[in-house]
């Protein structure tokens, strides 16, 4: 049965039981108080003998506390601070074959053992429209463990003055720079995440992210022709540590046109940087349209492997059993049948990892207690394997999940969602400026931007934040209208050069959306700088006709 199929039918038979639950906003001091490990293993106790003793042939349970931070500046002044919380148990159980899951905030024994015959119950109703049993790969119970983000300093210890002091600052850079409006947020999470399986599993999980997102805009008043640059950070699975600017942690993109960050970042300089580029953006040359070799930096690369690999490999996408936010897959299973489908280039090679250092899909096991680990999508440019879960492992011929499991709170059924999805680096010694050395006619690309791709993930259109001409192996003129297109084969085909490990870093997104009722997730992509050779490239300020 589809996932979306099973959650419509849950919702029609027990709507009742799925209780959706929103954030409620805690004062800022609340957030330093955590539930006893040993009353999270009670309460699973609980649920799960509820759940067998109802007919359950298997249960999992998840008790989550889910804590929020945002705060917003605009200009020089603070807009927003909210601090929220979300807590609850979720106990998915197989019962006669079929899933059934319930939810609620109800943290009593009570109330975590009537979820768990709830849940009981929406599976023996879903087992009569189910043509075949859920076929769960196996997992050895871990027994009593615990994992947590490494985090040298801890966001909720930071007073919020401090850190609205920091966002102002930086929005005051950057309009010393040239800007004439600045935003400035700063998100973070911590998820307090107990799951506990009758495979024998109790696992107790803290984990943390951040991100720290801005925004230039510089104006022509004459003209009223407006530009913005967004920053060059990237979302982190890391502590507030990561906004402490260490210079060791800065490195010089090709030819010196931007400082980029690898394990901290200097919010005040990138700002301050933002605005000057924003407001050259201005008066830059408009690109003229035509096949250009593309340079692309890993702050660009990260969104394009997200689009192009990260959600064509999702099995469930394979399969035709999602099609939410991003559709479904050319990467059908004929292609990895074959073992021999040109993904790319031999030069590709892209992994999954859930076990990244500061990655924001780091963490030591997923939501169905599987121990969290790396694998190959695609080696030396053929696609040898997918993401999977332990109900999808047997499709491709796993012996065990991949650990691809996620829910974004305990309310919400857990699915399949993206692992980390990355470029290895190139094993030849290679440097941005000794890689642009080599291109005569090319594009300098840095940064995100806007993108498009079709419901198959296969033809695309993306641009960026920051372009620069490359002529005679020079980075030259800032150019504006810049957007490439291409097709995921072709243009993953069309890489010639990938820089080493020293310049391999990461990008990612805090918002990846996903399913029906959707689902937010966290994913970060590693690339080195990398070039892609007679990429057409358009200009997207001409009117077509």
């Amino acid at each position: 049965m589809e996932r979306r199929t099973f959650l419509n039918i849950s919702g029609l038979a027990f709507g009742s039981m799925l209780v959706p639950v929103f954030g409620r906003a805690i004062a800022a001091e609340e957030l330093l108080n955590p539930m006893a490990v040993a009353a999270k293993k009670a309460l699973a106790d609980t649920a799960m003998n509820a759940a067998t003793q109802a007919g359950a042939s298997y249960c999992d349970v998840r008790i989550g506390r889910y804590l929020n931070q945002y705060i917003v500046t605009r200009d020089l002044n603070v807009e927003n601070v909210t601090n929220t919380e979300s807590a609850g148990v979720g106990v998915r159980v197989i019962a006669s074959g079929a899933y059934g899951f319930a939810a609620t905030n109800d943290m009593s024994s009570d109330g975590v053992a009537n979820a768990a015959r709830q849940a009981v119950a929406i599976a023996k109703a879903n087992a009569r429209l189910q043509g075949e049993p859920v076929q769960l790969a196996p997992v050895k119970g871990v027994g009593e463990v615990s994992w947590a983000t490494p985090v040298k300093k801890d966001w909720r210890t930071v007073p919020i003055k401090e850190k609205a002091e920091l966002l102002i600052a930086a929005n005051k850079a950057g309009m010393d720079g040239g800007a004439n409006f600045m935003q400035s947020m700063l998100f973070q999470v911590n998820q307090q995440k107990y799951f506990a399986s009758t495979d024998g599993s109790y696992i107790d999980q803290d984990v943390q992210r951040l991100w720290a997102p801005v925004s230039a805009t510089a104006v022509d008043k004459a003209s009223g022709k407006f530009r913005s640059r967004s920053g060059l950070s990237t979302p982190v699975g890391m502590g507030y540590e990561y906004l402490d600017g260490r210079p060791a942690d800065k490195i010089k993109a090709a030819g010196g046109v931007a400082t980029l960050y690898t394990n901290s970042y200097d919010i005040v300089e990138d700002a301050r940087a933002a605005g000057r580029d924003a407001k050259r953006k201005l008066t830059a040359k408009s690109v003229v349209p035509g096949k250009y070799d593309l340079v692309l930096s890993p702050e660009h690369l990260w969104l394009t492997i997200h689009e192009s690999v990260g959600h064509p490999t999702e099995l469930d996408r394979v399969l035709g059993y999602e099609a939410n936010y991003a559709g479904t897959s050319f990467a059908t299973l004929d292609k990895w049948e074959s073992k021999n489908f040109k993904y790319g280039s031999p030069l590709v090679n892209i992994v999954a990892d859930k076990t990244t250092p500061g990655s924001l899909g780091a963490v030591g096991y997923d939501d169905e207690g599987v121990k969290c680990k790396r694998w190959d999508i695609i080696k030396d440019g053929v696609l040898v394997s997918y993401q999977a879960t332990r109900d999808q492992a047997h499709i491709i011929g796993e012996k065990e999940s991949q650990g691809c499991s996620y829910a974004d709170s305990w309310s919400n059924v857990q699915f399949q969602r993206m692992p980390n999805v990355s470029l290895q680096a190139g094993t030849r010694k290679m440097t941005p400026d000794e890689m642009v050395k080599g291109v005569k006619k090319g594009i300098y690309i840095v940064g995100d931007g806007s993108f498009s791709i079709d419901q198959q993930r296969y033809n695309f259109q993306f641009g960026g934040q920051l372009f620069y001409e490359i002529k005679d192996g020079k980075i030259g003129e800032m150019l504006e209208d810049v957007a490439y297109q291409s097709n995921t084969q072709d243009f993953w085909n069309a890489c010639t050069a990938l820089c080493d490990e020293r310049d391999w870093r990461m990008g990612g997104s805090f918002f990846d959306g996903k399913g029906q009722p959707p689902q937010i997730s966290i994913v970060s992509h590693g690339s080195p700088t990398a070039r892609f050779n007679g990429i057409n490239v358009i200009n997207t300020a001409r009117k077509i006709g």
